[in-house]
């Protein structure tokens, strides 16, 4: 059979998303700082667009804006101490007095006032934020240990492969291998590196860990290390007898050994862990204004836009061609980006809006009280009318504040679980409730799953114990043989 070409007519749909559609979705799913982040790149790179003056976001910090103040009022001591000169140069400085008062402030100088205008400010290693790695400080350790050449390049090998908890993540034959030395070598290097501060860096296990931690406190022990090599799964779940039985022992004893062992470190990385702290901040603020909750959608730092007149006279009046036609893109860019953050902030606020009407009782009376709620029925609510999709997007990444915390808009989007006297609950509000009952718990005699499942039903919230026990690991709680405490 032989190939023909053949034109054919097809009708078709299809959804093809415009470069301005896209930064329509872009601007909705950004939070508020990456807004304000977007906001202030499109004013640097699109010339028609401005901010209305007196709008615009602060480019400097408070601090900043002090340390800016300070030395400009320096600058105005030094003026003062030579007379007022407005050109301070080398001949009309009086040196000797300048020389004299900066020795007797100890290096910082002061004017005439009798203090300097930044001793208000915090001290520089107040604002350092960089810390020493776990890397550095044991690196700085083996520079200074006795040690031999081959050790000390397996030191080095076991350091640079600790996990964020100071665990050794490779075995000793990988450790000599890499390091290309003998085993005996590799195992003197890591005697080396467990015993730097902070101590049991290197371990491979927990066992390993606290059994170095505890050799060099308690050197003389002859059970704590054979208590943490081979019945360190007793300690965990309070098998105190059988420990004792185990290594014949009365019962008291092992439980005084207990006490020790929890004075140990088990992460000895954790001062050093890479933990940056997050700052959140809010998109939306819910508040009350006589006795009824307002949305305040947050606005700092974010200038208010406008489209230049200066372009758009240049576009009216004479020039060539290309340049009206690159004005008017640039003037299209910017109306367009006006409208989608417009209509960005009103989407938002008509979800949140939304929300707010459906979990009353939660900012009302608190957490306990969060209803279920699917992003459909945002969506399909008259007030909004939007795609799924779209909420979405409004509710990822973006923070309310309100008089009991600050919540991810998803944390009010939950399944619901039937109670027995009708209406449904949320599984957060139901999370809520085990926490609290977690809380209010005898430690000595901590409530199991299943004495936690009938605590709820009384509360008319029947689940079933396997459920109990997944929320409660979903909020790390341990069971209650892990949270009974005896002493």
């Amino acid at each position: 059979m032989g190939m023909q070409l053949s034109q054919q007519l097809k009708q078709t749909m299809q959804l093809r998303m415009t470069v301005q559609l896209q930064q329509a979705i872009k601007l909705l799913q950004l939070n508020h700082m990456e807004l304000v982040a977007a906001v202030n790149q499109e004013l640097i790179e699109n010339p028609t667009l401005e901010a209305v003056p007196g709008t615009e976001s602060p480019e400097l910090s408070d601090a900043e804006h002090r340390l800016q103040d300070g030395i400009a009022a320096q600058q105005q001591d030094v003026v003062d101490q030579n007379n007022g000169a407005e050109t301070v140069n080398e001949s009309s400085v009086d040196w000797e007095k300048f020389l004299k008062d900066y020795d007797s402030s100890s290096g910082d100088f002061r004017g005439s006032s009798g203090g300097s205008s930044l001793e208000d400010l915090p001290p520089i290693e107040q604002n350092l934020s960089a810390s020493e790695t776990l890397t550095a400080h044991l690196l700085t350790q083996l520079n200074t240990a006795m040690c031999t050449e081959a050790e000390h390049n397996a030191a080095a090998v076991i350091v640079l492969n600790l996990d964020h908890r100071g665990y050794l993540e490779l075995t000793l034959d990988e450790v000599a291998e890499m390091a290309e030395v003998e085993m005996d070598d590799a195992e003197g290097a890591l005697e080396i590196v467990q015993a730097f501060d902070p101590a049991g860096c290197g371990s491979r296990d927990l066992a390993e860990c606290l059994a170095v931690q505890a050799r060099l406190r308690w050197p003389e022990d002859p059970f704590i290390d054979e208590i943490l090599r081979h019945h360190l799964s007793d300690l965990e779940t309070r098998n105190y007898a059988g420990l004792a039985r185990a290594i014949d022992m009365d019962v008291e004893d092992v439980v005084e050994y207990h006490k020790m062992i929890q004075t140990l470190e088990p992460w000895p990385g954790r001062p050093y862990a890479d933990t940056p702290n997050s700052y959140i901040t809010p998109d939306i603020q819910i508040v009350k204004m006589g006795g009824e909750w307002a949305i305040v959608q947050n606005e700092d730092g974010l200038p208010r836009l406008r489209i230049s007149r200066y372009y758009r006279d240049i576009l009216e009046g004479k020039g060539s061609k290309e340049d009206k036609n690159y004005i008017k893109e640039r003037l299209d860019s910017a109306d367009f980006l006006i409208r989608s953050i417009y209509k960005r902030q009103k989407t938002i606020h008509k979800v949140m809006e939304c929300i707010l009407k459906r979990q009353r009782r939660f900012f009302d009376e608190g957490p306990e009280h969060l209803a279920p709620m699917v992003l459909r029925d945002v969506a399909e609510d008259e007030s909004v009318n939007v795609h799924e999709s779209t909420v979405s997007r409004v509710t990822t990444n973006k923070y309310v504040q309100c008089p009991h915390g600050i919540f991810e808009l998803k944390y009010f989007f939950n399944a619901g679980i039937q109670r027995s006297t009708g209406g449904d609950l949320a599984g957060e509000a139901v999370k809520e409730k085990l926490r609290k009952l977690v809380s209010e718990e005898d430690p000595k005699h901590p409530l199991s799953d299943s004495e936690i499942m009938k605590l709820l039903a009384k509360q008319d919230i029947t689940i079933a114990r396997r459920t109990v026990a997944k929320y409660r690991e979903a909020l790390g709680i341990l069971p209650s043989n892990q949270r009974k405490i005896l002493f």
